[in-house]
């Protein structure tokens, strides 16, 4: 996964998480949200864990040494965010959330710069807002009257707790890219994710009933392998090569994915101002992402190697 283009892994990984919302939408009704994202990591540690075993016995003493930064990136990547979003999507829809999402580069731009000095040149400042500018197109619907009286429910406050902690997460990554092992902190990660879980999990399975069907197994399968395990090295090798204000930007085509999904599945229709604000998203990640000659020469390096 190393040698393939930064950028593909961050297009398959805002595929796979555009999915997700979708899903965790649909299924609100039948999974509740901590028993979803309990038994997501669980499947997604029994699957991964045969082919990271060889890198943690090796790895374990630097884990060991870092064990704050790996409980730290288990709180906000793992239990975190994906247990809040589950929970938001009981309150709001899969687009609305995934537009809030999509505040993602913002607030990882705002924690980069106050905690790592870490700045957007001109190309990457121009893309960012042009991707945010068609994301405020497709919130208003078109209409700066909506816009003005835009506000956010319950649902959307709990989708930007977890920005919040995602933000966190992809920050960590890149500052700790080059002391902590990809495979074995992600892995002990989960490990550490499910031990948070499992006491909100007891307290939810005695008070929720679960309607099991064979929509909510494939649920959990498909979060386990694809939106954890797939998905998260994706992004996480990504971030590690680029740094998480650019691959930041890969975030607002998460909304874009998840309309598309959404018109496909669930029989919802595209409006007009959504087909636009999405060529604008798109329009901008491609203008924050286009390297010089000098960055695509050490690509090509990179990769080859």
């Amino acid at each position: 996964m190393k040698k393939v283009n930064p950028y593909v892994l961050l297009v398959v990984a805002t595929l796979i998480w555009g999915g997700n919302f979708v899903i965790g939408r649909a299924i609100a009704s039948s999974l509740p949200p901590i028993t979803l994202s309990f038994l997501r990591w669980c499947t997604a540690f029994v699957i991964f864990l045969p082919f990271a075993w060889p890198f943690l016995r090796k790895e374990w003493g630097l884990l060991k040494k870092q064990w704050p930064i790996v409980l730290f990136m288990a709180v906000t990547g793992i239990a975190g965010f994906n247990t809040l979003l589950y929970i938001a999507l009981h309150y709001t829809t899969s687009i609305n959330a995934s537009l809030v999402n999509s505040s993602t580069p913002i607030i990882i731009f705002m924690l980069s710069f106050i905690f790592m000095g870490e700045r957007l040149n001109a190309q990457q400042a121009a893309g960012a807002i042009l991707s945010f500018l068609g994301l405020l197109f497709i919130i208003s619907k078109g209409s700066l009257e909506v816009l003005l009286k835009f506000s956010f429910n319950v649902g959307d406050l709990i989708v930007i707790a977890a920005v919040i902690c995602w933000s966190i997460y992809s920050i960590l990554i890149k500052q700790f890219s080059g002391r902590l092992p990809a495979y074995s902190t992600f892995t002990v990660s989960m490990v550490l994710g499910i031990l948070i879980l499992f006491p909100f999990f007891v307290r939810e399975a005695l008070t929720t009933e679960i309607a099991w069907s064979t929509g909510s197994i494939l649920t959990i399968f498909y979060t386990g392998i694809f939106a954890s395990i797939v998905a998260f090295m994706s992004w996480n090798i990504a971030v590690e090569r680029i740094g998480a204000n650019k691959a930041g930007v890969f975030l607002n085509l998460i909304p874009v994915f998840a309309a598309l999904f959404a018109v496909l599945f669930i029989d919802e229709t595209l409006a007009w101002y959504q087909a636009a604000g999405g060529v604008l998203v798109i329009l901008g990640v491609f203008i924050s992402t286009r390297l010089t000659k000098r960055e695509k020469q050490s690509m090509k390096q990179e990769i080859s190697f």
